[in-house]
This record gives structure tokens, sequence and C-alpha cells, in this order.
């Protein structure tokens, strides 16, 4: 009997598809067992898990009446017990057999009867695991899911998290986590030879969820593994600790195309692919794989793969799913011309992916498949590969930056994480755009041995780069914490020896504006971050509002009356102030303090961002 498994990723939001249960689910449905993908509140998996066993029963009962009809009826009897759905159900009071299974599927629900050991249904469950600070809601969803598996010693957890943490993981859930890739056979604890970190990723279990995550226009893939530095403020040694070399991706790229269909773009999960010795293998293989400089990209008929796999038997869950979405794209599209196709697909329930057959869909097939084609465009667009990661700047030459150059490479990404290395990563973007790559994008590490002021000359160095070499390179400067630390693994409250809570909040105050990226454009930077060092060091220490809301309290004459304060206050009456500013806490200061001076200044700090949009409400500017 085939087993039924189900994958998990825990329910926050994340920008990339989980590679390791894509592998997995190509592993298990390889051996032939019935896999399913969740992404979402647990709960309404167990109660579509409740539904499915109500249906058996209902159809068993009475097969005349079209059940899933009333799922959405049904559902809200079993989540709530509410009677005014219960009475719209067929046959609840016809039938004492049908009126006592809803009731009966109510109080199973409601008990949580799906956690006794004897209705449990999931052989195997996987669990991925990403960020540290998605601590409280992986490990939720870790002690949620292991109720739900038949043995508690098959549920698999992996991913990040679970790598750099496992004791933790272990004392709050009870499980050891896998750790690392999937590398070796018999990871998962079955008797074979294959090597699940080799395997294809499946796509098709993307369908299966209602979640559309970000980057989900593009091919997921490793051209290597791990690292030859060991950052110490980096995770991946602990990872991927062998450095592998050289994975080809074309082949397989391409049969992701003929079963899948094509996608736009090439992600890269390298980290740190200049490292390598056969780089020129590399992007060979990129360019095999049909991303080479101008390389374009036509937009596939996804209604047409969906059918093909869906006859191909692949998942039908996820393609009946994908259909009926696609369904609704052409109703939406055709707008006022669309009632014809409408009432066909209505007639035959295919609105809805509850209701919807496989049987349904292929019998009206040859209706809707020359209509559906305006769904898609024939424009070609153009194809980027993205090394996400980013590449190592120490690493960068003029031969792999001209061999780079042979693929679409778009952001080239390069890291910036201290300013020590600002000669050698400014001679790393001249290299790179003089290869024609105008298009960077760097990742800025601070709150680690950074001051704040070195967090300002690489962000300025960037721009003063732009403005002279006419490219493009937005920053993204990201927050350090330790993520090993059980202090500040599961929050973002550390703070650097060079930092303090205010500093931290005015950062986050100025990106807030800038929507987390910092981009070409002098004045602009200039205006966000500061002129100079000292105008940089005035907006540290500057009320948060008056980061925010800054043309308004700079016009109103506001901020300056504050600078006035702050410059007027004696180098003794200042570093007391500083104190206080620094720990960004102003609730209660005048315990400690009674200078009429010092209380003036701190008064500025207690202007609130609700009191700021009230002010401007009233006064008709927001």
């Amino acid at each position: 009997m085939n087993r039924k498994i189900l994958l998990i990723e825990p329910n926050y939001k994340n920008k990339y598809p989980p590679m390791s249960l894509m592998k997995i689910a190509t592993y298990y449905k390889s051996l032939g067992d019935d896999v399913t993908f969740f992404k979402g509140k647990l709960q309404d998996l167990v109660l579509n898990d409740t539904y499915k066993a109500l249906l058996k029963q209902l159809y068993a009962n009475d097969s005349s009446i079209f059940w899933e009809k009333y799922k959405p009826e049904i559902c809200k009897y079993l989540k709530k017990g509410l009677s005014e759905e219960f009475y719209k159900i067929p046959l609840v009071e016809e039938s004492l057999i049908i009126n006592s299974l809803l009731k009966y599927y109510r109080r199973y629900f409601r008990n949580k009867e799906y956690f006794y050991p004897e209705n449990r249904i999931y052989d195997k469950i996987a669990i991925t695991t990403l960020f540290t600070f998605y601590w409280d809601i992986t490990i939720d969803t870790i002690n949620f899911a292991k109720q739900l598996c038949k043995n508690e010693k098959d549920v698999l957890v992996g991913g990040v998290m679970a790598s750099i943490l496992p004791n933790y993981i272990q004392k709050e859930t009870n499980i050891y986590p896998i750790i690392g890739p999937l590398i070796k056979p018999k990871m998962l604890g079955d008797d074979n030879d294959i090597i699940i970190d080799s395997l294809p990723l499946d796509y098709s279990i993307l369908e299966e969820i209602d979640y559309i995550y970000p980057a989900n226009d593009g091919y997921l893939a490793y051209m290597t593994r791990g690292c030859i530095n060991k950052c110490k403020f980096c995770a991946v040694p602990k990872l991927e600790p062998k450095y592998k070399n050289y994975l080809p991706i074309a082949k397989q790229i391409k049969l992701d195309e003929e079963i899948f269909g094509a996608k736009r773009n090439l992600l890269l999960l390298d980290n740190n692919v200049l490292a390598s010795t056969r780089f020129n293998e590399i992007i060979d293989n990129i360019k095999l794989a049909g991303f080479y400089k101008d390389a374009t990209y036509i937009e596939p008929n996804t209604f047409e793969i969906a059918i093909k796999n869906l006859r191909n038997n692949l998942n039908d869950k996820a393609y009946i799913k994908c259909i009926v979405k696609e369904y609704k794209r052409l109703i939406e599209k055709l707008g006022k011309n669309a009632q014809e196709i409408y009432d066909l697909l209505d007639e035959y329930y295919l609105l809805n992916a509850d209701t919807a057959t496989k049987e349904a869909i292929l019998s009206t097939y040859d209706f809707i498949k020359d209509k559906i084609k305006i769904l898609y465009s024939e424009k070609p667009r153009k194809r980027y590969v993205d090394f996400n990661q980013g590449i190592d700047a120490r690493l960068i030459t003029e031969d792999n930056m001209k061999k780079m150059a042979e693929i679409p490479v778009r952001p080239v990404r390069i890291a910036f994480d201290n300013w020590k290395i600002h000669k050698i990563y400014e001679k790393a973007v001249r290299t790179a755009v003089k290869y024609g790559h105008k298009n960077l994008s760097n990742y800025i590490l601070y709150n680690f041995e950074d001051t704040p002021l070195e967090l300002y000359k690489r962000l300025k160095l960037n721009v003063d780069l732009c403005e002279e070499l006419n490219a493009s390179i937005y920053s993204f400067p990201m927050k350090y914490h330790p993520i090993e630390d059980p202090n500040y693994f599961s929050n973002r409250d550390y703070i650097g020896k060079h930092w303090n809570r205010k500093f931290i909040r005015t950062i986050q105050a100025i990106l807030n504006s800038t929507k987390g990226k910092v981009g070409k454009g002098k004045s602009f930077f200039e205006e966000a971050f500061g002129k100079n060092e000292q105008e940089f060091e005035k907006l540290l220490f500057m009320p948060e509002v008056m980061i925010i809301y800054r043309f308004y309290y700079k016009d109103n004459g506001i901020t300056e009356k504050w600078w006035q304060c702050f410059n007027n206050l004696s180098p003794e009456k200042l570093a007391v102030a500083k104190k206080i500013i620094e720990t960004n806490d102003f609730s209660s200061y005048e315990t400690t303090i009674s200078d009429k001076d010092i209380l003036n200044l701190l008064s500025y700090y207690r202007i609130t961002r609700k009191d700021t949009e009230k002010e401007l409400q009233n006064k008709g500017i927001a």
C-alpha cells in the first residue's frame, strides 16, 4: 500500500520555493507514494482532511448527490457548528444517517480527534525550516504536525534553521533534525541508494498551495555548493561544509521545460560561484541551458501544460487547481464576452477547484483550447540569470567578468560586508562595469563589527560609483543578528558593539522611506542619509518622526528647533542626553533627569507617529 506523505513549509512569508521539499516530493513519488504539499494554517489542513473523510462516508450512503458542491457549507459547519450552514446541506432532515455523519465529524473536528493515534493518516511528514527569527512559528508547526503522523519517529525536520540549531529544536519538539543537505542515501530512513539532493525539483507541488512565491518565474538550481570562506557571520560552512566545484544543470533544465513548461529566468543559489576552478564550464553549461547573452523567452501555454500533465497523471490535484485558475483568468480577460464560456464551465462545475474533475476538464478541452490562447503572449521577453547569493569581490578578475558577460546576468550581486575591503570592492565594480555589467546590486551587512559611519561610507561609495560609471547599483542593507546565540536566534534584538537601539531604529526609519534599498541618485541619497558624515551623524540622533516625516517637520521648523536644543547643551549635559537617546526608550526619563535643558531636548523624542499622522490628517495633508 502506498504511503501518505505530507510535506510542510511553515506559514511564514518567504521569497523562494522550498527546493528541499521539491526534491523530496520527487523522491517519494518515485517510490509510488501519495504526496501532499501544504503551506498555510494547519487548522485548514486538518479541516480539509476531516471534510475528505466525511465526503467518503456521504458518498457511501448517497451517491446521487454531488456533495462537493456543498463543501463551503459543510466546512463552515464542521469548523463552527453553525445551524444555518447545517440546514443548507442536502438530506440532513430526511436522512438520519447523513444527519448523524455530519454531527459526528463536527465533534471529531471540534474535539481535535484527528490527533488521536488511531485517526492519524500520514505515514511520513517532512517539514522544512528557514530563518531562525521564524523560530516560534516553525516550532509550533512541528509540534502540531507531529500529532498528525502515525509514528512520531517518521516526522522529518530539516533545512537551514534545523541544521544550525538541532539541539534547541530537539529540546522544543523531541525531534532531532536532519543536518545539512540530503547528500547521502538513506537519510530519510528508507533502505535504498537514492541521493535526494541530486534529484530534480517537482515544480508541480507549488500549484497545490494558494501561496504565491515572489520568485516563482524561474528555475531554481545550484551549480556549486558551499564556500571556501569561513566568515564569522555566515552559516554556510555548517550548512554546506564541503565545497563542490561544478554541478551541471543544462540537461535537467531541458527536462524540466518538457514537463513543467519553460521558465523565464534562472535563479542560482550558489554561495561562492567564483571560487570554482570550473567557472568557465559553469558559464558554458548555463548557455547550453538556454541562458546565453540576449536570450529570449516566450510565455508557455500554462493551460496546455496542465492538460498534458493531467493526462499523464502527474499531479491531478495540482493541475486541476491550476486549470481552474486559468479558466477564471479567461473569464476575466473576456469580460462581457465571457457568457458562453462561463455557462459551459459553470454547467460542468469547473469554476471551483473543489468541484472540478479531471473528466470534466478533459471533456470540455476541445471547446476551450483555442479560446484560452488569448491569455498567453507571443511576444519574446528577455531572460536573466541571477546569482542570488552574490559573488565574491575578492575573486573578481578581468577573465571571469569577461566570461560572465556571455550570459545575461542581472543584477550582478557583489557582497560588500565591511569597509576594510572597499578598495577591493571598488576595483571589482569597475571591472564588472568594464565588461558590460552595469546593473549591479549588493547586500551590505551592518550591526556586526562595523560602525554606523562605515555603513554610510559603503552606501555613499556605491552612489558615487553610479554617478561616475553611469551604472546602477542597488544596495540592500541587512541587519546582522547572531543566529546561534540562544538569547537572539528567535528574535531580531541583537545590538552590535558599535551600535545602539536608536541607531538601529534610525537606519530602519530611513530604509522605510526607501523601501529597504538604496539606489542610484545622489540627491535622493543625500536627502535620505545626509550629504556628508556630519549630516549622517545628525540623523543618527534625530527623533524618529522627524526622519519618517522629514519634510513636514523640516518645513514647519520643528527639526531646526530640535537641532538647536541638541547643540546648545553643554558637553556634559549632551553626554547624559545621548545615553538616554541611544536606548530609544523615552517612557520614564523624568525619574533620573531633572535638568530643564535636557528635558526640553528629550521632549522631542516623545512625538509619536500616531500623533503626527493625526496632525497631518487634521491639516488635510495625509
